[in-house]
């Protein structure tokens, strides 16, 4: 097989090769989009990350494309129906790290809850007093987790060490978890006007996109915080800006962002002959939430641990594997 592998580390090169010594691999230090007018006729698989779009325009410049190896758990990013009629089969990593992501929740929660980078950046600019940075317990919480897959069953799963009372909701109730973990099921409505804390872990699809949003983020409990360590769509990001502003919300932790992508290259945004009025206005309110004292933006970096990456890594290698050997798996469609 002739493999195009998207926005590779260095480090990656060398792995890759050595599980996968007979294939044909050319690797990329960027995304697809970065390379606008790269077309192979011969090349069967694309390996890419969530960066990487594919749609038909893609799909075109790779006649021979076989199946689309994505390095993630969603595949949003790719256009399936277009995938579909074209007879590519795309498969993903749907198990990686439950426990990755769901620490990192954890570690953007104490972040919020103690005022740490906050504490952090007052003694590197050379003030050593604790006036104005009391946090607060999570002992005696309720925190909310929407989705009570892999990642919120983990989230759960710690929630509980620290005292905190759990409301999961999940289109897909799991009582048995429920019971083994000690946690209750609430609707949606019902979780968010009794919670705390509230962290997404849904997958992003028709169904989830803007889960939070103009119509509901009023009913959270005035105070609560919220954390995003899923996709940035499932938040309407105008919704937060107005709940921050209006103090419904007291703070949030987003290590994703509605439009990401376009953070990354606002001056091609910005000067397009036909500019996307909606993405410029999403771009400029994902600045007041970077720029607002008590959220908290990181870079889409929940799964990223050397032990998650290479598990990542070697379900990728493995799904490549398989669908050479005719017996695909991990396959979306």
């Amino acid at each position: 097989m002739k493999i195009h592998y998207f926005s590779s580390e260095v480090w990656e090169e060398e792995y890759v090769k050595a599980k996968l010594p007979n294939e044909e691999i050319i690797f990329h230090d960027g995304s697809l989009a970065s390379f606008s007018d790269l077309s192979d006729s011969e090349a069967t698989v694309l390996c890419t990350f969530i960066e990487s779009k594919i749609g038909e325009d893609e799909m075109k410049r790779f006649p021979a494309l076989k199946l689309i190896a994505t390095r993630s758990t969603g595949f949003d990013h790719i256009d399936t129906a277009e995938a579909v009629r074209r007879g590519i089969t795309v498969a993903n990593v749907p198990f990686y790290g439950g426990n990755t992501v769901a620490e990192f929740t954890f570690a953007l929660l104490l972040a919020l809850s103690r005022r740490v980078i906050d504490a952090d950046e007052r003694v590197r600019d050379g003030a050593f007093s604790p006036i104005g940075l009391r946090g607060f317990d999570l002992s005696g919480k309720t925190i909310g987790v929407v989705g009570t897959g892999h990642i919120g069953e983990h989230v759960i799963r710690m929630a509980s060490g620290f005292g905190i009372k759990v409301l999961g909701f999940d289109v897909n109730r799991n009582d048995e978890l429920a019971r083994t973990l000690n946690f209750t099921y609430a609707t949606l409505p019902e979780l968010l006007a009794t919670s705390d804390i509230v962290t997404l872990h849904v997958p992003y699809n028709a169904h989830t996109h803007h889960l939070i949003n103009k119509e509901n983020i009023g009913t959270f409990k005035k105070g609560a915080y919220l954390i995003n360590t899923s996709r940035g769509a499932i938040v309407e990001t105008q919704a937060l800006v107005e709940a921050l502003r209006n103090g419904i919300i007291a703070g949030a932790a987003l290590d994703v962002l509605e439009e990401e992508g376009e953070l990354n290259d606002e001056a091609v945004l910005l000067t397009a002959p036909h500019p996307n009025a909606e993405a410029i206005k999403i771009a400029l309110e994902n600045h007041y939430l970077i720029e607002h004292p008590r959220v908290i933006v990181t870079p889409h970096l929940a799964f990223n641990t050397v032990e998650a990456v290479e598990r990542i890594l070697n379900t990728t290698i493995d799904n490549i594997k398989s669908f050479g050997a005719g017996s695909p798996t991990n396959t979306v469609v």
